[in-house]
């Protein structure tokens, strides 16, 4: 089977396509898999450490702020479409899946056109512009959530598969992981973080937050600021002049995300598709704080999904205060049971079987013409 991958912009459209095409390598050996990208997402800094072939096309957001913004994503888009389709010609690919992003517009757009059996995957539970848009090219939507069918127009399309997470956030051990990144068995482990960039208003509340807990024993902070903003943090530190304790670790980047979730106890962080599937793979309880600057609040939603189900605690930027934060925080750290109830909570919403259902799908699809 020959595949094409595609989907970019940020790591939540590229490590699901990454995912699913693992699966794909892993079911299937003798399959030969490219993925299609855009040179000015992330995808052209992280794919090539995966071992896949890349291609790139041109692509753009859509900006509806003035008119000669919106013809330079038409010019772009169709521009991608031409290379797209020239891609499709000299790899023959039997499957096109796309996981979100504008760079799928037109790799979507022309394995349609070239005759390639055509899927999506929705990691939000209020749906992207892109990929509502392309509903109407593919065989079928693949949804991390139930509730973004209700965006669609297509339901008999859909089948919801959660998304797609790579193994390695499965089942990890807490004691394990421990060790990996030299934390102590019994400390009360917190890491926040805000995507690769961070995000400034979570940053802010966890600062007070670091004050609060800085030195305090059997509690750890795993403070994930982000590349933007790490030298403004350690500035303020400075400026403040605040000795951090050994319980504090301050980090720019965070690349073994499996560890430094599966040793906590409680995350905080966005509420990204993402970043939530990881953290309920791995079973931890979590205080999510949705970004209200994404396109129809579908943070809010991936993260309601969740909290309606017990495995988090839901605040929305509006209402996030330093005194709020640190309440929710010493509550959980004092009811153990608890947390430990919110990440069986959080674990039964985690998509173990996503890349598998996908896969299967697709075969069937295959032997069914």
């Amino acid at each position: 089977m020959k595949v094409i991958v595609t989907g970019g912009g940020t790591g939540g459209h590229i490590y699901p396509a990454l995912a699913i095409a693992d699966e794909i390598k892993e079911r299937d050996p003798s399959s030969e898999i490219l993925y299609v990208g855009n040179d000015i997402g992330l995808e052209k800094d992280i794919v090539p450490g995966s071992g896949y072939d890349m291609e790139l096309v041109s692509a753009k957001w859509l900006d509806r702020s003035n008119i000669f913004k919106i013809f330079d994503t038409g010019f772009s888009t169709m521009k991608g479409i031409r290379q797209s389709m020239k891609i499709m010609k000299n790899f023959k690919p039997d499957v096109v899946i796309g996981t979100g992003g504008f760079v799928c517009v037109p790799v979507i757009y022309a394995g349609h056109k070239y005759g390639a059996r055509c899927y999506l995957h929705e990691q939000n539970a209020f749906p992207g512009v892109a990929n509502r848009t392309l509903e109407k090219f593919v065989n079928k939507v693949f949804l991390g959530f139930p509730e973004a069918s209700h965006y669609f127009k297509e339901p008999q399309k859909h089948l919801v598969t959660g998304n797609p997470v790579r193994s390695r956030f499965l089942g990890v051990d807490k004691s394990e992981a421990r060790q990996k990144l030299a934390l102590d068995e019994d400390d009360f482990v917190i890491f926040s973080f805000g995507g690769s960039q961070g995000a400034e208003k979570i940053n802010q509340v966890v600062f007070q937050l670091m004050k609060t807990v800085n030195g305090m024993d059997h509690v750890t902070l795993l403070f994930g600021t982000g590349s933007q903003y790490y030298q403004e943090i350690l500035d303020d530190v400075k400026a403040q002049n605040i000795e951090l304790g050994a319980n504090i670790r301050i980090e720019s980047y965070i690349n073994d995300m499996e560890d430094y979730l599966g040793a906590s106890d409680l995350i905080i962080s966005r509420a990204g598709a993402l970043s939530v599937a990881e953290t309920c793979m791995c079973g931890r309880a979590s205080i999510l704080i949705p970004s209200p600057n994404v396109t129809g609040n579908h943070q809010y939603f991936n993260a309601k999904s969740v909290a309606d189900r017990g495995g988090a605690v839901l605040i929305e930027e509006k209402d996030l205060t330093d005194e709020l934060l640190l309440e929710e925080v010493t509550k959980l750290k004092n009811d153990p049971e608890f947390v430990k109830k919110m990440g069986d909570a959080a674990f039964a919403c985690a998509p173990k079987d996503a890349t598998n259902m996908i896969y299967q799908t697709i075969c069937k699809d295959e032997i069914n013409g």
